[in-house]
């Protein structure tokens, strides 16, 4: 299957004529950029995509050329993006959200500008986009330039409470997007501002809402199961514990196996790190080791140079006692200190590997 792209397609302020043009400029920008244009517009039916390894071994998997262009149609309806949208790109081309945006601007007939994936991609850019696709810190960073860009999509990690309330003062509209690598980026938004009141829905705007196409149910162990054809060949089962709260809607409560069992009570890391993220300005996450009486016991992992930390602890520690939002079980036994986290290439923190630092 050999792609065409649409006649409005600009890259960096260029239009194209020929698919080699685009891809003799794409090398002026960045090889990884040129590589997937090549095999683009390449008789291949299929494209290999790296996963990033948040959640496990990194691997690489083929996804057929007709579930990119499907889900950027899925994506264009959903936000109400036409051609000619233009169109920031700030994400690594090595990963599913990157090669994304260049699939988007292609099918859709964008004007793409290309930047480097820093934490402020706006720094030096006076420009104004109609969207664009970040990772949550690159959103922290950019704050005080981001109405510059008017819708925004934020994957690849959970936005805090705190950035949360940051973003209900900015003009632009930010969604937080679910989805993995095997479903071609999202197939759920859900919008953080700007919410606008429907009649008897309004409460609907606190969760995720499913792109067209898009089937979900629940397994036995409460996780996601995704029936999306028009990105994925198979259904997904994924480990991804949720509440469906309608056909179209769903709310995510937290990783499968990151639940901790502390006293036969299970604890939902990613629900508890949402209550301490109004606390907490530092990187942290909260996790289970195992232990003689509880089972496992709940600690708070915290990104901090070591020569803040006791002031930090003592802060916190008064923090969390006084937080009612928290129940006893879901206050930390043990708050732990690093100084660096383990992160992938798209600055998700690696639990795991970051434990390990601990020798936990």
């Amino acid at each position: 299957m050999k792609m065409n792209f649409h006649k409005n397609f600009q890259l960096n302020g260029k239009s194209f004529a020929t698919s080699n043009e685009i891809i003799d400029f794409s090398e002026e920008i960045s090889l990884e950029i040129a590589l997937f244009l090549k095999d683009w517009f390449s008789k291949k039916q299929s494209l290999e995509v790296n996963t990033s390894g948040s959640t496990g071994v990194p691997k690489t998997i083929a996804i057929k050329k007709e579930f990119f262009v499907n889900s950027a149609l899925s994506t264009a309806q959903f936000l109400d993006l036409k051609n000619q949208t233009t169109a920031l790109m700030c994400l690594p081309p090595k990963y599913i959200a990157g090669k994304m945006m260049l699939v988007r601007a292609l099918v859709l007939g964008w004007h793409l500008d290309v930047v480097s994936s820093k934490l402020n991609p706006l720094e030096n850019l006076d420009k104004a986009y109609d969207f664009s696709a970040m990772v949550p810190l690159q959103l922290e960073h950019s704050l005080v330039k981001i109405n510059q860009i008017k819708k925004v999509i934020v994957g690849g990690g959970v936005v805090s409470s705190q950035l949360q309330e940051k973003l209900q003062g900015i003009q632009s509209i930010v969604y937080a997007t679910y989805g993995m690598t095997e479903t071609v980026s999202h197939i759920a938004l859900k919008q953080l501002n700007h919410w606008t009141p429907i009649v008897g829905l309004a409460s609907l705007a606190s969760f995720y809402q499913l792109l067209p196409h898009v089937r979900i149910y629940k397994d036995t162990r409460n996780c996601l199961v995704i029936d999306a054809p028009k990105v994925a060949e198979e259904i997904i089962f994924t480990n991804d514990i949720v509440e469906v709260i309608s056909d179209k809607h769903f709310e995510w409560l937290g990783r499968f196996d990151n639940v901790i069992n502390s006293g036969g009570v299970k604890l939902h890391p990613e629900r508890i790190e949402e209550k301490l993220s109004n606390i907490i300005d530092q990187r942290f996450f909260v996790a289970g080791i195992p232990d003689a009486q509880l089972g496992e016991k709940l600690l708070l992992i915290i990104e901090c140079q070591s020569e803040n930390s006791l002031k930090l602890q003592q802060f916190i520690v008064k923090k969390i006692q006084h937080l009612d939002r928290l129940s006893k079980y879901e206050k930390p036994k043990e708050i732990l200190f690093v100084s660096t986290f383990v992160t992938t290439e798209t600055k998700k923190i690696q639990r795991n590997k970051t434990l390990d630092l601990l020798g936990l």
